[in-house]
């Protein structure tokens, strides 16, 4: 039996909801499976007293708990339909458990999965895919590709963003400078070093935690940090203007596309894994036929121009004016001249589009924020009806939330395909092909 395993260290509310289990309740139960959160999942009668469901059981939603553990648990909350509640021992391992590389691991909110081997990462990734594609699309046994891994599990990640707060009156010792505990909303755990970041910024990081606790007491309000790798130089100034060199053609018969923005500016994260991400992105787009491809929200140029030598014309709306001005220049840098870029609001994209990317022979290319595709945008892109878009995303609960949108308007869904560009944590990027239904011969 391993004791004390994880705990959030909730406190109890002065508005706590005592139903179905008082503050501090400890239970024992098996853990069935993962949610897309990254807890795991089990079930508890309940006495016929507490109005349960006959049947299943109250579901108990346990960070950092693995499906086939029997556990022991301490609710700290409760809500109308289940239950939250903190690891206290693991009874009976999973084999699939394994230990954390990072000894802040449980306390720090930035993983989920650093104690489950990474092959099954990998698979509950793939599984959660599917689900949420049937519950929250209502497509059921669509075969899911196998998740592609990232090349490093660990020291994958070429930024980080870690927050400090200014010493609080009537204390003292260095201001903790880290990133959100689990489980709670404002609390920092210190971080030292993060093992998901590379190498040159842990470096980078020592001498920038010193530099801040030199001068904590300057600050007047919490401040947030940005450390950006590329090529092996690491910066922390948001105007720097950052080169990423990616190798799109896996032959070498074209070279690297080099990508120039500003180190505030959005870009991918992990460099181990992107060559492959964007060939996909850019060989699910040529394989639909089209001639002409639309990238909204290009930011830098990312997508577009890596796709450019396979389309006859490619185009690109971003709303950040300085991403359109680097893609711009991307696209003389790399000597491709058949792609445009347009600073405005992805939802204006198609008001005053060139008239050679008609629908029947162009291909759209979505990458939106985490909170997916808003209404206004989904109704211009389904007015214009191209031939087949691929939908990338951050959130595959957003993305099938849309994808109920594309079925309705007379799409199909061709490929779904998740790449883990972030291991260890719950989130993932899935890429979804999709084609337009043929219209029926008397509406032609």
């Amino acid at each position: 039996m391993r004791r004390a395993v994880f705990g959030a260290g909730v406190a109890k509310s002065r508005k706590f909801n005592d139903r179905p289990f008082p503050y501090h309740t400890e239970l024992e139960l098996e853990i069935t499976t993962l949610t897309n959160l990254g807890s795991g999942l089990g079930r508890v009668p309940l006495p016929a007293a507490e109005g349960a469901a006959t049947g299943d059981g109250w579901v108990i939603m346990v960070p950092f708990a693995l499906p086939g553990e029997r556990v022991r648990v301490r609710v700290f909350r409760n809500h109308r339909n289940f239950s939250e509640a903190d690891l206290v021992a693991v009874l009976t391992p999973s084999p699939e458990r394994v230990d954390p590389h990072c000894p802040l691991f449980g306390r720090c909110g930035g993983c989920q999965y650093q104690h489950l081997a990474y092959p099954a990462q990998l698979a509950w990734k793939q599984r959660q895919v599917a689900e949420l594609l049937e519950h929250l699309a209502g497509i059921a046994g669509f075969p899911v590709s196998p998740v592609a891994a990232s090349p490093q599990a660990y020291h994958y990640r070429s930024k980080i963003t870690p927050h400090f707060a200014p010493p609080r009156p009537g204390t003292t010792g260095p201001v903790p400078i880290g990133f959100l505990r689990q489980g709670t909303r404002f609390d920092l755990v210190d971080v030292p070093e993060c093992l998901l970041a590379t190498p040159a910024i842990n470096a980078r990081l020592t001498t920038v935690r010193a530099d801040v606790h030199a001068r904590q007491g300057e600050y007047i309000r919490a401040s947030t940090l940005l450390l950006r790798e590329a090529g092996g130089a690491v910066t922390t100034d948001h105007d720097t203007v950052i080169t990423e060199v990616i190798p799109v053609d896996p032959n070498g018969e074209r070279p690297p596309l080099r990508l120039r923005f500003l180190a505030r500016d959005f870009f991918q994260n992990n460099p181990f894994i992107l060559p492959a991400f964007v060939r996909h992105v850019r060989d699910q787009a040529a394989a639909t036929g089209a001639s002409r491809l639309i990238d909204a929200y290009c930011g830098s140029g990312l997508f577009a121009l890596a796709a450019a030598p396979a389309f006859t014309a490619v185009a690109g709306v971003e709303v950040s004016a300085s991403s359109v001005h680097f893609a711009r220049e991307n696209a003389r840098d790399n000597g491709i001249t058949n792609a445009t870029f347009l600073a405005g609001d992805a939802a204006t994209l198609f008001a005053g589009l060139d008239p050679q990317f008609r629908p029947e022979d162009t291909v759209v290319v979505i990458d939106p924020p985490r909170k997916g595709c808003d209404e206004a945008f989904l109704g211009q892109l389904f007015a214009f009806g191209p031939r087949a878009v691929v939908y990338v995303s951050c959130d595959p609960a957003t993305q099938m939330r849309d994808l109920r949108h594309f079925l309705t308007a007379g799409y199909t869904l061709r490929t779904a395909q998740p790449f883990d560009l972030f291991p260890q944590t719950r989130h993932l990027e899935c890429v979804l092909t999709l084609t337009r239904n043929a219209a029926p011969a008397e509406a032609r």
